[in-house]
């Protein structure tokens, strides 16, 4: 049986190359269907950045570059992560924000761990039954949601930053004022929005030269108004975006476009700072979002559920350990769906040990159960950063616009594209997510700290996906403690997902003989094979302290570090 397993062992190992391939290639027919595109995409053979001191790691060069230089002036880790967040607004529009929301999870130095939750809130006058149709709920003025962003990044500043405010911010002003170049990847995408964003004079003018041409690549793309925009927060603070100007200026341009956020609805929006849930997986604690966030609920079941069965070493992608993965997720997400319907006060039994026994104890290693959930309506189009300093503090940040592009909205004299977050609430009444005034809207994103038994820091990281996010930073995590993997290896190894009714594949994430099995099994796979999630990960070598960085080249991202 060890000769067999070692044979796996080497054979799966062999194959990683050609996985990675046939990941590369989902990933291009993702370019077709939903914009994405391989710019700055590493073949297997790259190596993973290791730097003596600090790192950032995002999905954009230039939001790198801006987290790596506030770190060189002395900022720490939420610095740079501020910084990060405000460039990436400008540079990576298509899901980059500060018309948008999330969740950063951060550790200070000392070792104490905290989460900040800055999901957007339905506006004082939403009511189920608001949207006449799919389409009003998705794009447009009355799909966006009362934004998080300033506040959630101005609440970490204010309570953890070390520069000034100001200046952690200019590198995006600069952006917006100058300009940067435009990717292959901005072009793609944006020729996909042309037939909706070309209905918003706003956007247009920033996005495709004022009518239905979209920026193509290398062309400089200037956001004056946005400049402004963070010229005002600059001089005033974030509090400026909800109580002053360009407060004033969106209400405005609501109440002209049948839109119904209001000045008193910005001025009311608070992001919270909460605390982490944990888990405990083959020792190791592992720190994620409490709801609002649904997907820290979802990933910490599933490695409970993992917990109770050891992976064998050298078993990475065969149908025991897919068969595993897939049986948790059916739990995992079931229990994300319990907390969705019975409420936060539920979340601590969910956790525990006893319930992962439970809800356990019908799972058999030779079939399926008939477990089925509910897939979210969240879109996939979401980015993720993390930051480490030389001090040892720790942010990983997780936020979105929901859609591409958001409600497709820039806000006239801001410059800020909005969000389309009222789409991901039931537009029925009696829905545990029904839309109700001040209400967040419940998401997947699930920034994640893991550390070692001895709670020393070791990996952080986060990835875009939706519903897909907290299977994807699990079988990250199953990858480095069960399978031994490097960091580069866990990230870019081909995934699998449950949620619903069928399994979800990779290409190359399900190899025939694997594929043909689980369906012996009683598992249902869906055909339709796609690219799944977009990690940045950065981890602590436990003997010597360097950074080790590894960006997932499913999209491309960049790790910088020094």
């Amino acid at each position: 049986m060890a000769h067999i397993t070692l044979k796996f062992s080497m054979l799966s190992r062999i194959l990683m190359l050609l996985l990675s391939l046939c990941a590369l290639i989902g990933a291009a027919q993702e370019v077709s269907q939903s914009g994405l595109q391989l710019e700055g995409a590493r073949p297997m053979v790259s190596q993973p950045l290791r730097s003596a001191k600090a790192m950032v790691a995002s999905v954009h060069e230039l939001a790198t570059q801006a987290g790596i230089d506030i770190l060189h002036k002395g900022g720490n880790a939420v610095d740079a992560a501020v910084a990060v967040g405000f460039v990436l607004a400008v540079v990576h529009p298509e899901a980059g924000n500060l018309g948008g929301s999330g969740y950063m999870l951060l550790r200070t130095a000392n070792g104490k761990v905290h989460a900040i939750d800055y999901a957007g809130t339905a506006p004082g006058a939403a009511r189920p039954g608001m949207f006449r149709n799919t389409k009003e709920a998705n794009v447009g003025y009355r799909s966006i949601a009362v934004p998080g962003t300033p506040a959630g990044l101005g609440l970490a500043h204010e309570k953890f930053g070390k520069l000034k405010w100001a200046q952690v911010i200019e590198p995006a002003f600069r952006l917006a004022k100058i300009g940067f170049p435009a990717s292959h990847r901005l072009e793609l995408i944006l020729k996909l929005q042309v037939p909706v964003m070309k209905g918003f004079h706003e956007s247009a003018k920033v996005f495709l030269h004022g009518a239905d041409k979209p920026v193509l690549q290398g062309e400089n793309v200037i956001q004056r108004e946005l400049a402004e925009t963070i010229r005002r927060m600059q001089r005033k603070g974030w509090r400026e975006f909800y109580e002053g100007e360009t407060a004033v200026r969106i209400a405005a341009d609501m109440k002209a476009h049948n839109g119904i956020i209001t000045v008193d609805d910005m001025k009311a929006y608070q992001a919270q700072l909460v605390d982490p849930l944990e888990v405990t997986f083959r020792g190791h604690p592992v720190l994620t979002m409490p709801p609002s966030s649904s997907g820290g609920v979802a990933m910490s079941v599933i490695l409970n559920v993992l917990d109770q069965f050891p992976m064998q070493l050298g078993m990475e992608g065969s149908t025991s350990s897919r068969h595993l993965l897939i049986e948790a997720m059916r739990r995992g997400y079931a229990a994300r769906d319990r907390a969705f319907r019975e409420g936060e006060s539920l979340v601590p039994k969910l956790l525990s040990r006893a319930y992962a026994t439970e809800i356990a104890s019908n799972l058999a290693l030779d079939r399926a159960t008939n477990i089925t959930n509910t897939p979210t309506g969240e879109s996939p189009d979401t980015t993720h950063f993390t930051v480490i300093d030389g001090e040892g503090n720790i942010v990983t940040n997780t936020y979105t616009l929901s859609g591409f592009f958001g409600s497709q909205v820039v806000m006239a004299g801001t410059g800020v594209l909005m969000n389309n977050h009222m789409s991901v609430f039931s537009n029925r009444a009696g829905s545990h997510n029904s839309i109700a005034p001040g209400r967040r809207y419940q998401s997947t994103m699930s920034p994640t700290i893991v550390l070692h038994p001895d709670r020393s820091p070791w990996v952080a990281l986060g990835t875009p996906g939706g519903g897909t996010i907290p299977s994807t930073i699990a079988q990250v995590i199953v990858n480095l403690i069960d399978f031994k993997m490097s960091l580069r290896d866990a990230v870019e190894f081909p995934r699998v997902h449950f949620q619903g009714s069928q399994v979800d594949a990779e290409p190359a994430g399900l190899v025939f003989d694997v594929a043909e099995k689980l369906r012996a099994m009683g598992h249902k796979l869906n055909p339709k094979l796609r690219s799944q999630g977009d990690v940045s990960a950065i981890a602590i070598e436990e003997k010597t302290g360097w950074r080790v960085g590894w960006a997932d080249g499913r999209r491309g991202g960049i790790v910088k570090g020094f």
